[in-house]
């Protein structure tokens, strides 16, 4: 049944779904940016430092070291940042659901009373049928 909120709601209902999709897409870019944080880890912890041989092999294997922390560091941001993103897009989520479910509960209480409505308009119709036909009955009775 048709109330004054039907659009509202439908319309909330499609703004809830988007909320729902842009977490779920925060929560995929969290977990890539938890897994490439996990490699870079992975991959500093394969450099091999050198114990001996030649100055430029140390130089080398120190930008290496520094590169890759950089690398760490850059992603242990990104983690933060996707984390935020998460955190923004749950609340957001939990205001558009709460819109929706208000929207929806003035629907339903909308029809609940046109039902009412219907049901005493039905009723009284039915009591004047009963009337009439109680009437008819006692005329011919006399």
């Amino acid at each position: 049944m048709r109330s004054k909120f039907t659009s509202l709601v439908s319309i909330k209902k499609d703004i809830m779904q988007k909320s729902e999709r842009a977490l779920q897409s925060a929560n995929m870019t969290l977990k890539n940016a938890k897994e490439t944080l996990e490699l870079s880890y992975d991959a500093l912890s394969e450099i091999e430092t050198p114990t001996n041989g030649y100055i430029a092999d140390f130089i080398a294997s120190r930008t290496l070291l520094d590169s890759q922390r950089s690398l760490i560091k850059h992603n242990e941001e990104w983690v933060a940042y996707a984390q935020e993103q998460v955190k923004l897009a749950k609340e957001r989520l939990r205001v558009d659901m709460l819109e929706y479910e208000k929207f929806k509960y003035l629907h339903l209480e909308e029809v609940k009373k046109v039902l009412k409505a219907q049901k005493i308009k039905e009723s009284k119709a039915l009591d004047e049928v009963a009337l009439m036909s109680f009437n008819r009955k006692n005329r011919t009775t006399f």
